[in-house]
């Protein structure tokens, strides 16, 4: 089937121009001025609406196997790709975690039969699975998860040996989870002893607090460039930490410093992190709790300075869905985590609303850096020859977030109530238009993500 896009304000590479896309065989066939003449199955009018790449989330947690009460592949790419998100990358703390090659190559089964979107799996670190961390294949596999605090699960690796060992001999970007766990555990240690079980919902910015997360990014920095390893350090929550990351500059399929050495780590940002602060938890509670944890307002505004100075290279969610009776537990047994990912780019489009980032640059840090930073073929922009994994988004239209719109399977949103100035009305993932103005086709599955490594 071909499709061809016309009259859209196509927004690539630090430009926006009104161009025509011609979609052929799952790849962007044609872009230019001209197209119109072209014959094609389907005519989209995009006049007016920006086409940009899809959003490519570095960070989610899908919950299948093992937590499917609460979320799966299926349901979450649906609430993605409704979210103009088509490619998600899956962290390994399932049931059981993600720890050998086989239970990985399992999650990929799952997702070439259900996923809506494109995917791909991290591989899971532990104390004591080394051998099978060292059979990941680059080529195939987004890269390791080291959980460098005990977030969720028993993946927590503080065995200094381990750690030496895998940042010496990675086959492939590593991407860390950085709380320090004795710091933390102090904290909480401290806070219980105060309050008891009457907690004020702020505490967990506390407890998980700037020291902690200082702390454990910079050991992971300094394993990085010892070993000269490549590292991406996920949800930067403090601006203590932006003095860590160097200043990097896409160039040719690369993020690089300003000598033209590859940047060795690279940092990521949350759009939790962007939105909320501190204050929050006065009203929404544990629906905002997660690890590491939302803080004061001043941190807010930092991070996102620090992505606009690209000293952080991309933003994701870290989507953790959890179920609303979970979440309506006291605080130390609520878990961390929120569902985000259907509202990703709402976020950023309202920031840009707002003049505190253009589009432009929402564009490169949700796909083309995404795409560089991980090294993945042929997706992250709208290039002739790439796959079509592209949106279309209306900016006079909006979005109101409500229950019976939200299509992740915990049922519930942080921003219900929210109403954002702009709409994904289209999302292509390779070539298929499983989304439109609220309708799903879900006859094409996604695809897996290569690397170019």
């Amino acid at each position: 089937m071909t499709t061809l896009i016309v009259n859209a304000l196509v927004v690539n590479e630090n430009t926006v121009q009104e161009l025509d896309v011609l979609i052929e065989n799952g790849h962007i066939k044609s872009v230019g001025k001209d197209l119109q003449h072209i014959s094609a199955d389907k005519i989209i009018n995009a006049k007016g609406q920006y086409l940009m790449p899809g959003v490519i989330d570095d960070q989610v947690h899908f919950r299948e196997p093992g937590l499917t009460y609460k979320a799966n592949i299926y349901t979450e790419s649906k609430a993605a790709v409704a979210g103009g998100v088509t490619s998600f990358m899956e962290m390994p703390n399932t049931v059981p975690n993600t720890l050998t090659q086989q239970l990985l190559a399992d999650k990929y089964q799952i997702a070439s039969q259900t996923s809506l979107a494109n995917y791909s799996f991290f591989m899971g670190a532990s104390n004591d699975n080394y051998e099978e961390v060292m059979k990941t294949d680059p080529t195939q596999v987004c890269g390791i998860k080291i959980f460098m605090g005990s977030s969720t699960g028993n993946m927590l690796v503080d065995a200094p040996e381990v750690l030496e060992k895998i940042f010496a001999n990675a086959p492939c970007i590593i991407a860390t989870h950085c709380e320090d766990e004795p710091t933390v555990r102090q904290r909480m240690e401290f806070f219980k002893e105060k309050y008891g079980e009457n907690v004020p919902y702020n505490i967990h910015a506390l407890i998980r607090n700037e020291e902690a997360c200082l702390k454990s990014s910079t050991f992971a920095s300094n394993l990085a460039h010892q070993h000269k390893t490549r590292l991406h350090i996920l949800h930067i929550s403090t601006g203590d930490e932006v003095p860590l990351f160097e200043i990097g500059n896409r160039k040719n399929g690369q993020i690089l410093l300003s000598d033209g050495q590859p940047k060795l780590v690279t940092a990521e940002a949350c759009v939790h992190h962007l939105w909320f602060d501190a204050e929050d938890y006065h009203t929404l509670g544990n629906k905002i709790k997660c690890n590491p944890a939302i803080k004061a307002p001043h941190h807010k505004e930092a991070i996102l300075q620090a992505v606009l100075d690209n000293r952080i290279d991309v933003i994701a969610t870290d989507h953790a869905p959890h179920t609303i009776e979970e979440k309506a537990q006291p605080y130390w047994q609520a878990p961390s985590g929120l569902p985000l990912v259907q509202h990703t780019l709402n976020v950023m489009l309202e920031l840009s609303a707002a003049g505190k980032i253009s589009i432009e640059r929402v564009v490169e840090k949700m796909s083309h850096a995404v795409a560089d930073c991980f090294q993945i073929k042929d997706r992250g922009y709208i290039r002739e020859g790439y796959k079509a994994d592209l949106i279309l988004v209306d900016t006079n239209a909006a979005t109101l977030v409500e229950a019976d719109n939200i299509y992740a399977k915990c049922g519930w949103s942080p921003f219900e109530g929210t109403k954002f100035n702009s709409k994904i009305t289209h999302t292509f993932v390779s070539g298929h238009l499983v989304y439109e103005n609220g309708n799903f086709n879900e006859e094409v599955k996604g695809e897996r993500l290569f690397f170019n490594r």
